[in-house]
């Protein structure tokens, strides 16, 4: 299925038996489906049958419907004689005329301007119908094909990013050893510095057996909280693969982009944390920044 941007407009103008129709479908950003229709009166009772056209192809985004109707000027073949008023005209005419011979008959121009002589033809309501159905579904068409054509650009642009934030990770992970040593070493010559193990002479024994234990047990803890991000590092790898998946697969992928966001930023922010040397600090910036990035694209996905 194809990813969808929440932001498109499409128009679709048709000439109908009563005149020139016009629809416009626009839709912008929204958590849910918000449908708003914009329509001439006498077209209202088709608001049911669009709202439930709408529904069936967009599930997210502020939608405004508007229908516009412009109607076609009289042609002769649209208007009909009123034949029932026309022979009561003639019928009181004849009445008349045998009472007073010297009258006048009507003449045609008389006649056809007599109020109500002139009816105009209703156009066929079946045919109005039909081509109001077809004149939305092919607004709705071209509106869907844009969401798609925007979705997939929008797509492109994300795997970038995330392709950008899984050279980050490989790129880091084998500076995990380097920062390992450098503990290590630290830890070492603090522990023989609790121990009272002079690295010179001049470093006295000040620590009872006790206490030097109590401080390596501190500095081990503290050791093991500064260079645990492989496991972090691991979350990222699968996270990173599992958003390439859910943008490949395609459809409805916002919310589940929003939630793989919430989790690549939570590990970010705890690499940061975690960081021991630059590397790793620098390398959390950047995980945010194109987190960030990517969540303000999200935000236009459906």
């Amino acid at each position: 299925m194809a990813v969808r941007s929440m932001t498109a407009y499409a128009t679709t103008s048709v000439e109908t038996v009563a005149g020139t129709l016009t629809i416009e479908l626009k839709s912008v950003n929204s958590r849910f489906l918000d449908l708003q229709f914009r329509m001439n009166d006498e077209f209202r009772a088709y608001e049911p049958s669009f709202r439930e056209t709408i529904m069936q192809n967009v599930k997210r985004g502020k939608v405004e419907c508007r229908l516009s109707f412009a109607r076609a000027t009289q042609n002769p073949s649209a208007l009909s004689l009123n034949n029932a008023l026309f022979l009561e005209l003639s019928k009181l005419q004849h009445e008349i005329r045998q009472h007073n011979p010297q009258a006048q008959a009507m003449t045609v121009n008389e006649l056809l301007r007599w109020p109500g002589m002139i009816e105009e033809v209703a156009p066929d309501q079946e045919t109005l119908q039909q081509q109001v159905k077809e004149a939305m579904s092919d607004t709705l068409a071209t509106f869907t094909a844009e969401r798609e054509r925007e979705g997939a650009a929008l797509t492109k642009a994300l795997v970038e990013r995330v392709d950008a934030m899984q050279r980050i990770v490989e790129r880091i992970e084998p500076l995990i050893p380097q920062m390992v040593d450098q503990f290590k070493q630290k830890a070492i010559e603090r522990m023989q510095e609790a121990l009272g193990v002079a690295l010179s002479d001049s470093v006295p024994v000040t620590l009872t057996q006790q206490d030097a234990s109590e401080r390596i047990r501190q500095e081990v803890t503290l050791y093991g909280m500064k260079i645990d991000v492989a496991e972090e590092l691991s979350r990222l790898k699968i996270h990173l693969g599992e958003t390439k998946v859910i943008l490949e697969k395609g459809g409805l992928v916002g919310k589940r982009m929003d939630f793989m966001l919430q989790e690549l930023n939570r590990e970010a922010n705890t690499l940061g944390s975690k960081a021991a040397i630059k590397e790793l600090s620098d390398a959390s910036m950047e995980l945010k920044l194109l987190i960030e990035q990517i969540r303000e694209q999200v935000q236009n996905l459906e």
